[in-house]
C-alpha cells in the first residue's frame, strides 16, 4: 500500500496521522494514543441500556457506545474475578499461568495468601512502560500481593508494570461492610468459637498447672500449646469482624492509607485520584486502568444514589457506576484529551445469580443469556459488554457481532503503544484494530475455550464459511432442582464433582440462531451434527496440547491465610489506620464531585 501524500503542516498533522492508521493496519501507529481501560466488577451484560436494559439509567455508558464501537459478542476468559483479570492483563488463558484451580479455590481469597500473578508473566502495562507510557491503576487489583514476606510485593501492581496504584489490593467482600455479613461459612464460625473457648481454657489450665507444679510438663510444651491457642483466637476474632481489617484495605502505592477501607467514601477518592493522574500526565502518553469496585457486593451506594433506581440497592450501584464513568470521560474532554485517547469499557465477567440477601437477589442481570458468574460455559457468565471509543479513528455508532475476548486488549494496546508481543509464550488474544476499523470482516478467533477452574467446560467455534457460531458443552453445572436460575445450594458453581453434569456427545448450540442456549441441536435436527462434534473435539485436543504444567497459584496452600504475609497498619493483629485527608474523619460523597469536577 502506498504512502498517503499530505502537506505536513501542524494544522493537519493529527488528521493525516489518523488516516495513516487506517491505511497501515499491520504497522505501529505513527503516534501513541492515551489509553483508558474501564473494567466493572460483576456487571451483567443486561444491566446497561445500550445492551437492552430499559429500567436502569446508564446514559454515560450508552453515550460511549454511540460515539464508539459496541461489541455484542465479547467474551471473558473466566467467569470469576482473579483468573479473568489475569487473562486480561496477559492476553493468555489463565490456566497457562497457573491462575486457575478447582473446587473453591478459584480466586485470591486472602490478602495474606501467597498466590497471585506469577512474576514471570508479562502484562501489557510492563510493555507500555518500556514504550514511554506512564501507567496507573485505580481501584481493584485482586491478583495477589506477597510471596514469602510481608513486604516483598511480588504480585503487586507496582511490580507488574504500573507506576502508580491507588485502590484495594484485594476486592470488596461482605465483611468490608460494617453492617454486612461475612464470607465465612456460618458452621465454620460456630466451630471456631467453640474450639477457641476450649483451647483458651486448656491453655489457662496448663499454665496454672505448670506454675503450681501440679502438671509435670515443660515450658516448651506450654509455649507450643499457647501459640496454637493464639491462632485459634485469631480465627475466633476473624469471625467477629477481623476479616474486614485483614482484607479490606486501601493503598496508595506501597502505603496503607485505610485499614479497614471506608467504602462509602471510596468512590469519590477513586475519581479524584483519577482526575489527578490524568491532569499530571496530560502530555502523555499514559495508560490508565480504572478498575471499579462496583458492582460487587456489598452494595454501598452514596446518599446521592440511594433509593433512586427502580431495582433497589443493585440498581442504585449501577447508576452510581455510570455517573462515575461520565465524570471520568468529561474530565478527559475538559483536558482536551478526548480525541487522542482510546477508551475501553467492559466487565470482568457476568452477573452473580446466586448472590442474595434474604430472598432478594443482589447480583446482576445477564439479559437473554443463560447462567452467570462462576459458570464457564453458559453465556451469562462469560458474555460481557465491550465498548471501544476513539473519535476520528474508530467509526461511531458501529456494532460488531464477531467473537472477541477480553484477552484481545493485550495485543491491541501493545500494538497502539508501539510495542512487540512476547515471542517466548503463547498469546491467545488478537489485535482488534483491523476489525474495529472495518478492514477485515471476521474476528481472528476461530475457537475460544471456556474453563471452569482447570476443567475445560465448553468450546466455541466460529465457522466463518457458514457464519454459524457453534458452542459445545462438555460439562455443565447442576442447577437447583426447583428451577431456580442459580446453582444447587451454593454461592458459586462448582467445576467438578457431584454438582456438575458431563456430556458426550456434548450439548451443541448454534449461538447465531439461539443465543439464549434454549434448545440443543441433535442428530435429528442437524445433519452435520457428528461432523461438527468431530471438528470441535479435534480443536480441543490441539489446544490442550499447548497447555504446559506450571505452579498452581490458586492451590490450597497458596490461597490460605498466612500471618507472616498480612499487611498491617499498626500492631498485628490489631491493624487499623486512616491516613486519608490527614486523618479527616469526614465522609465525602459523590455529589461533592459536582463542584470538584
Amino acid at each position: 500500500m502506498g504512502f498517503l501524500k499530505c502537506n505536513w503542516s501542524p494544522a493537519i498533522f493529527l488528521v493525516c496521522s489518523l488516516l495513516f492508521i487506517a491505511c497501515q493496519s499491520n504497522t505501529a501507529p505513527p503516534f501513541k494514543p492515551n489509553i483508558l481501560l474501564i473494567l466493572a466488577d460483576d456487571l451483567g451484560i443486561g444491566d446497561i441500556g445500550c445492551y437492552g436494559n430499559d429500567t436502569i439509567r446508564t446514559p454515560h455508558i450508552d453515550g460511549l457506545a454511540r460515539e464508539g464501537v459496541k461489541l455484542t459478542h465479547h467474551i471473558t476468559a473466566s467467569p470469576v474475578c482473579t483468573p479473568s483479570r489475569a487473562a486480561f492483563l496477559t492476553g493468555r488463558y489463565p490456566v497457562r499461568s497457573g491462575m486457575e484451580y478447582s473446587g473453591w479455590h478459584r480466586v485470591v481469597m486472602w490478602l495474606a495468601a501467597s498466590g497471585g500473578i506469577p512474576p514471570n508473566e508479562t502484562t501489557f502495562a510492563e510493555i507500555l512502560q518500556q514504550q514511554g507510557y506512564t501507567t496507573g491503576l485505580m481501584g481493584k487489583w485482586h491478583l495477589g500481593m506477597n510471596c514469602e514476606t510481608r513486604n516483598d510485593h511480588c504480585h503487586y501492581p507496582l511490580k507488574n508494570g504500573f507506576d502508580y496504584f491507588y485502590g484495594m489490593p484485594l476486592t470488596l467482600i461482605e465483611d468490608c461492610d460494617v453492617m454486612g455479613g461475612t464470607i465465612m461459612d456460618p458452621n465454620l464460625q460456630s466451630r471456631l468459637i467453640f474450639y477457641s473457648q476450649v483451647v483458651a481454657l486448656a491453655v489457662l489450665t496448663l499454665v496454672i498447672g505448670k506454675l503450681t507444679g501440679l502438671l509435670p510438663i515443660s515450658w516448651k510444651f506450654c509455649t507450643y500449646f499457647t501459640c496454637c491457642g493464639f491462632l485459634f483466637f485469631i480465627s475466633w476474632y476473624s469471625s467477629y469482624g477481623f476479616v474486614r481489617y485483614w482484607n479490606c484495605i486501601l493503598m496508595r502505592n506501597y502505603e496503607i492509607t485505610e485499614q479497614p477501607v471506608r467504602i462509602e467514601r471510596s468512590a469519590s477518592r477513586m475519581v479524584k485520584e483519577t482526575q489527578t493522574f490524568i491532569a499530571r500526565n496530560r502530555k502523555g502518553p499514559f495508560l490508565l486502568w480504572f478498575s471499579f469496585l462496583h458492582v460487587h457486593t456489598p452494595l454501598i451506594a452514596t446518599k446521592m444514589f440511594n433509593g433512586k433506581s427502580k431495582h433497589g440497592p443493585y440498581g442504585d450501584y449501577v447508576e452510581e457506576m455510570d455517573y462515575i464513568v461520565g465524570k471520568v470521560l468529561s474530565f478527559l474532554d475538559e483536558e482536551g484529551l478526548k480525541n487522542n485517547t482510546l477508551v475501553y469499557f467492559a466487565s470482568d465477567h457476568g452477573g452473580h445469580l446466586e448472590d442474595r440477601k434474604g430472598n432478594v437477589q443482589v447480583g446482576g442481570w445477564n439479559g437473554i443469556y443463560k447462567g452467570g458468574k462462576g459458570m464457564a460455559g453458559w453465556e451469562g457468565g462469560i458474555r460481557v459488554p465491550g465498548i471501544i471509543r476513539w473519535p476520528g479513528v474508530l467509526p461511531a455508532g458501529t456494532e460488531i457481532d464477531e467473537p472477541t475476548s477480553l484477552m484481545d486488549i493485550f495485543p491491541t494496546v501493545i500494538y497502539l503503544g508501539g510495542g512487540e508481543l512476547p515471542d517466548d509464550r503463547v498469546i491467545d488474544g488478537r489485535n482488534l484494530m483491523p476489525l474495529l476499523q472495518g478492514q477485515v470482516l471476521h474476528s481472528e478467533h476461530e475457537f475460544l475455550f471456556h474453563y471452569c477452574g482447570i476443567h475445560l467446560h465448553a468450546v466455541r467455534w466460529h465457522e466463518k464459511d457458514s457464519g454459524a457460531i457453534w458452542k459445545a458443552h462438555y460439562i455443565t453445572p447442576v442447577f437447583h432442582p426447583e428451577g431456580a436460575i442459580g446453582c444447587y445450594d451454593v454461592r458459586l458453581c462448582q467445576c467438578d464433582g457431584p454438582r456438575v453434569a458431563h456430556h458426550y456427545p456434548p450439548l451443541l448450540y448454534d449461538l447465531s440462531k439461539d443465543p439464549s442456549e434454549a434448545k440443543p441441536i441433535s442428530q435429528d435436527t442437524e445433519p452435520r451434527f457428528l461432523q461438527l462434534i468431530q471438528r470441535i473435539d479435534q480443536a480441543m485436543a490441539e489446544h490442550q496440547r499447548t497447555i504446559t504444567p506450571v505452579p498452581q497459584q490458586l492451590s490450597v496452600y497458596n490461597t490460605i491465610w498466612k500471618p507472616w504475609l498480612q499487611p498491617c497498619c499498626g500492631t498485628f493483629p490489631f491493624c487499623w489506620c486512616d491516613n486519608e485527608y490527614d486523618h479527616d474523619q469526614s465522609t465525602p460523597d459523590l455529589d461533592e464531585l459536582k463542584t470538584v469536577l
